[in-house]
């Protein structure tokens, strides 16, 4: 599957505009990841971009999201590392290559690096610098849908926390447009 085929199956299975733009903002992690480690930034931003293609069919029933994406994936022929990493990245299966545990922590940071840049004055993500998306990070109520625990697992990657957020925050502020910000 190509990235213009996976936005396809996205867009016919996601109707809110907001969880695409997340699912773009885990995009660019996870190729800005992949960058970082020599990987395949295709492969890895593929899993980024379907991670949560199952959400509108699965919002009412929270333990099939990830399964159900799997299946829809299968089906279509994906690369089975992207469905693994796809069945994973919810916690139903454990994490066993990095690029399964780079999916597991890229998704909460998306949330709380985007909910950093909204507080900021400008609302714009170019403004906003790794040190201030850390300050919010310590604030527990602040994006509290931010699994921290989920983030801290970055080092299991072998990144600490201040490297992953900021090649995180750097891939997103790239692709700032299609993200609104």
């Amino acid at each position: 599957m190509n990235r213009e085929e996976a936005m396809a199956l996205v867009e016919e299975n996601v109707k809110n505009k907001n969880l695409i733009k997340h699912m773009i903002a885990v995009e660019a992690c996870m190729r800005a990841l992949a960058k970082h480690f020599n990987e395949d930034e295709n492969l890895w931003g593929l899993a980024g971009l379907l991670h949560d293609v199952d959400y509108d069919s699965t919002k009412d029933l929270p333990e099939n999201h990830g399964l159900v994406g799997a299946f829809m994936l299968e089906e279509k022929g994906v690369d089975e590392r992207i469905v693994y990493a796809v069945k994973a990245h919810p916690g139903h299966k454990e994490c066993r290559s990095k690029m399964d545990k780079a999916l597991f922590a890229s998704d909460p940071i998306t949330g709380l690096i985007v909910a950093a840049a909204l507080m900021h004055p400008t609302k714009k993500i170019g403004n906003i610098d790794g040190d201030f998306v850390l300050r919010r990070f310590k604030e527990k109520r602040f994006a509290a849908g931010a699994n921290r625990e989920q983030i801290k697992s970055c080092e299991g990657l072998g990144l600490s926390l201040e490297e992953f957020t900021g090649i995180c925050l750097q891939a997103m502020q790239e692709a700032a447009t299609d993200l609104g910000l």
